[in-house]
This record gives structure tokens, sequence and C-alpha cells, in this order.
């Protein structure tokens, strides 16, 4: 059981004994932020699909339909499976609105993990307003919270909340403060950072703080040293996407072009730059999402991951594996878990596809949905699992 509270320390991560930790884990995404791609549809924001349900079976049906997918999508047992497994660390994604309405969901998170063992990582993944234009910030399409300082105070607010909630509460590694900001000037996201930092502090003088960088969270460089001794860098690392993300079918790594091979060792020199800045400052990197595609191994993912994984580990890094399960896709990293069959709901060959085949199906195949959302009725990509576990 977890019992005492994370910090830093000379560049590490260590616990009331001063013993250094290393997290490893992974993300549950796709629970309290339903990001399209994890239900086999279109990447459009999670309000759009919701609002399309609601209009067609009404909000009781669209409530009742929320209420399900969260309460099987992620049950005590997926958070078992982690500590099995031999991961310590669970990130957990959540909309702003799920923290405000529906904290609960939060505490039971929590509740799982401690009788496990295992530390949970609280994500702000979707911002009021929307701190990207892309669908997983819940956009229309603008980064409206740096438009609207009315935005900028509802987080600090909604920090001070979660903040004073879990203040005495040791298996929250800490507050990843706001997932992949996107946004020109660099000073305002430094000014962001220090009010939260501030709106924490105001009850909760514990726990450590991830602190993203610019730019979906890959410009560490341009973040101040804040006057305060427990955070850490968080970054993410997909790269390269045409691989990662299998935006271009049939690769196989290492990559090979006409510019260079792009392997083990330009993946330790892209990495090398976090390394070296977090040293100087004396700061643990932490990083909160990696991931691929998973094609059985035909693009050697697995080797990608086992060298990716190998230099984390010589750096020092922390990691979570992006991500637990999702509904298979072709594009976009997929899981240690997959959803493979193809009931009407999932509806591969289209022309409409996943969630927005819900409001179609939800009134008379409930149950069934409600089974497929399951962990049981998923495949384990067990390559995957290996390399991560492996050290």
């Amino acid at each position: 059981m977890t019992t005492t509270f994370l910090r830093t320390q000379g560049g590490n991560i260590v616990d009331g004994k001063n013993k250094a930790v290393r997290l490893r884990g992974v993300n549950f995404g796709g629970w309290l932020m339903m990001e399209a791609y994890f239900m086999h549809a279109p990447n459009r924001p999670e309000q759009l699909m919701k609002s399309e349900f609601a209009k067609t079976l009404g909000k009781t049906a669209l409530a009742a339909l929320e209420r399900s997918f969260r309460g099987n999508f992620i049950q005590a047992s997926d958070m078992r499976q982690v500590a099995q497994w031999g991961f310590n660390c669970v990130r957990l994604p959540f909309h702003y609105r799920v923290a405000q309405g529906h904290a609960e969901y939060l505490d039971q998170a929590i509740r799982w993990a401690k009788s496990c063992g295992v530390y949970v990582i609280l994500d702000l993944h979707a911002a009021p307003g929307a701190q990207n234009n892309d669908w997983h910030s819940d956009s229309l399409g603008e980064a409206a919270l740096w438009t609207k300082m009315s935005n900028r105070r509802r987080v600090y607010e909604l920090w001070e909340f979660l903040a004073d909630r879990y203040k005495d509460e040791p298996t929250v590694a800490g507050y990843d403060v706001l997932n992949e900001p996107v946004l020109d000037d660099t000073a305002v996201l430094n000014q962001f950072y220090r009010q939260t930092i501030k709106a924490i502090r105001n009850s909760d003088k514990k726990h450590m703080l991830f602190i993203e960088g610019n730019r979906w969270a890959q410009d560490i460089a341009p973040l101040d040293e804040f006057k305060d001794d427990n955070w850490v860098y968080s970054m993410h690392f997909y790269e390269p996407l045409e691989y990662t993300f299998n935006f271009v079918p049939h690769l196989r790594y290492p990559l090979r072009s006409k510019a260079g091979t792009w392997g083990k060792t330009a993946m330790r020199g892209r990495l090398q730059g976090y390394y070296d800045l977090a040293k100087e400052r004396e700061r643990p990197v932490h990083v909160g999402e990696f991931g691929v595609n998973f094609r059985k191994g035909h693009g050697h993912e697995d080797i990608y991951l086992r060298d990716l994984v190998a230099c984390f580990d010589d750096f020092g890094f922390h990691w979570n594996y992006w991500t637990y399960k999702a509904i298979k896709h072709f594009m976009f990293p997929d899981g240690i878990y997959s959803y493979y069959p193809n009931p009407p709901w999932v509806n591969r060959p289209g022309p409409v596809t996943g969630w927005n085949r819900w409001k179609d199906f939800w009134p008379k195949h409930k149950k069934e949905m409600t089974r497929s959302w399951q962990t049981q009725a998923f495949t384990l990509n067990a390559p995957v699992l290996k390399e991560l576990r492996e050290k």
C-alpha cells in the first residue's frame, strides 16, 4: 500500500525514506476523456459526438451511456492487472467536466490504485476552452484557453479544488497540470503555470507537479525555472509520427531513407537534449506518453519499443505508455489491449463508424455494447507488453 508522498530531490523522484523511485506504467486513456479514435470514430471533439447522441436519444440516454461506459471500460480488475504486470503508476487523463461534476470517478480510481500499491498521476487532458486546437483537447478548432482569461481562471479554480480534495492522499503521485499545450507565446504559458502552481500550493504543499512543454509537450527548453522545489519536466515522445501513428503504412523499424537511418542512435540523440537540460536544472523527466500502432510485429514495433524503453532507462526517465486499451484502429497508438471484433457499433467498413453508430444501437443493444467495452473482450498485444515489462 502506498503510504508516503513522492517528491523530487536532486533530479530524482524519491519516497518518504529518500529512496529513489522510478515511475513506470500506462495511461488509462479514453476513459474519463473519450477521444474519438478509442471508439473507432473519426477524430472529432467529444462534445460534438455527445451532442449528436443527445439530439437523437436525449440527455437522459446520454447520461446512461456515459455511466455504463465509465463503469465498464476501466474497472478495478484493470488496476489490479497493471499492478500484476509489475507497473507502479497509472496516468489518468480526464476532461475538466468530469473533475467538476463527477470527481467520484477520480476518487474511485485512486481507491483502486491504493489497494494495489499503484500511484496515480492526475492529468488535465481537456481544459476549459481547450489548450490546443485538436480533437483530443475537445476543441472546436480554437485553443480558447489562451484567448480568454476567464478560461484560465477556471483552470486555477479547478486545480485548487482538486488539490484541496487530494492534499492528504499519498496514492496520488502528482498533478499533470495541462496536457499538450500549444501556443505561440511561451511567456503566456509560463505565467499560466506560475498561477496554476500558486493555486495548487494554496491547499497542497506535498504533491509533485508535472509540467509539460509547449507544442504538444515537445519543447521544454523555454519553460521557466519555477519557484517551487517539487516539480517534474513532462514530455511526450511519438517520433517518428509516420511510423508510430502508421501514417505511412508498411514502414519498418529502423527506418531507412536517403536522409539516413532512424534507429536507436537517432532516438538516443533526440532524447539527449531533454536529459542534458533536465540534468543542468536538476529536474526529473517524465515521459507522460509514448506508443506505437500495433501491427503484429510486422513493422518491428516491438523492437522500436525495446530500444525506446532502453533509452528511457539509460537516461533515468520515468514513463507511462499510451495506452492501456483501445478499439483496434489502423492509425494511432492503440494499446496493450486491442478490441478486434467488428460488431455494428464498430462497423469498420463504414461509412459511419464507431461512436457515431452508438446512437443507432444503444436502445436495443445496451448489454452487448457494455460487454464489448470490458477488457475481457479485448485481446492482449503480447509483444507490446513484453517489451514494456522487460528491464
